[in-house]
């Protein structure tokens, strides 16, 4: 089914750009969502991860009050595949990871007192990322970590999205983004005992997208978030956390005009990590947004499996 939408003009009206809020929100306005405990932690060197996980979300979005758009539901369902390997940066314990998202999206949306409706299947934008612990954690061999305790870590990553993610330019509505996205991100992890507490920084820098939506040119402002997780290691190797983001900016411009698209919102969620035996484990995870000024109002439920191996394991 397709989401027909008028054209765009040069310089679209309050309609116009309604519906680009919609196709922002929905594909291209998850940086900053992200909620990832556990980030800057020590692990041993050279172990590998594979990781296989199902999410489901459904909501709707916040718009600003002048824009013709109402009663946007979306539902999107994103089988995830990912890859990961950590590895001694100069003495410092490093992890790269390769995330490759599918998704399946259906939606409706009131514009102008007419109802739009979309499906559509496909891949989204993958992830690469590299994270690097600058300070307080060392790289370690398996054996030598059994006598690892945790202070303060210190670390940095840079991820980066890659378009090819499924684009179709004569719709407004699109898994991928047809653009490259810039993730820089410092973080740190406080240990007290069994409990810890993370806090990350993050700015999002986007290319321009040239082939939006029936020939027009897109670029968007960066997108900044702040998250914090509150961890708790359980002695059976069970953890769970409590997480936070907030994020703001990512206003964008059509054919150099600005769009009233400014997202301001923040989340919450959960965590949950069950370890199965050596080599496995299931992740159960929840989010909700809070506070919404303009941006995505989804509920995520999740579960992922992964498996692990190599470093002496």
């Amino acid at each position: 089914m397709g989401l027909t939408f008028v054209a765009l003009s040069r310089r679209p009206g309050p309609c116009a750009r309604g519906l680009l809020a919609i196709a922002l929100l929905a594909a291209g306005g998850a940086h900053g969502q992200q909620l990832e405990p556990r980030s800057y932690t020590n692990t041993p060197v050279g172990m590998n991860f594979l990781i296989a996980g199902y999410a489901y979300s459904t909501g709707g979005l916040s718009t600003n009050p002048a824009l013709k758009v109402s009663n946007a539901e979306l539902d999107v369902k994103t089988p995830i595949l990912a890859y990961a390997r950590s590895f001694d940066a100069w003495g410092n314990s490093a992890k790269f990871d390769a995330i490759v998202p599918g998704g399946c999206l259906s939606g409706s949306a009131d514009v102008a007192g007419d109802s739009k409706t979309r499906e559509v299947c496909g891949l989204l934008d993958p992830s690469f990322r590299v994270s690097v612990n600058l300070y307080g954690a060392p790289a370690l061999s398996l054996k030598e970590f059994a006598d690892y305790r945790q202070d303060v870590i210190i670390g940095a990553s840079l991820q980066v999205f890659a378009p090819w993610g499924q684009y179709d330019p004569t719709r407004v509505v699109n898994l991928g983004t047809n653009r490259w996205a810039i993730r820089p991100e410092i973080g740190m992890s406080k240990s007290f005992g069994a409990l810890s507490v993370e806090l990350a920084l993050d700015a999002s820098f986007f290319t321009t997208n040239h082939a939006f939506f029936n020939g027009n040119v897109r670029e968007q402002d960066p997108m900044y978030s702040l998250q914090g997780h509150l961890v708790y290691q359980f002695r059976n190797g069970v953890w769970g956390s409590l997480d936070a983001t907030y994020y703001t900016g990512g206003q964008s411009r059509l054919n150099g005009v600005s769009q009233d698209d400014r997202q301001s919102a923040s989340r919450a969620g959960g965590t949950l990590a069950i370890p199965v035996d050596r080599q496995n484990s299931i992740k159960l995870y929840a989010s909700s947004g809070l506070t919404i000024r303009t941006g995505t109002s989804f509920n995520t439920l999740g579960i992922a499996w992964q498996y692990r191996w190599g470093g002496g394991l």
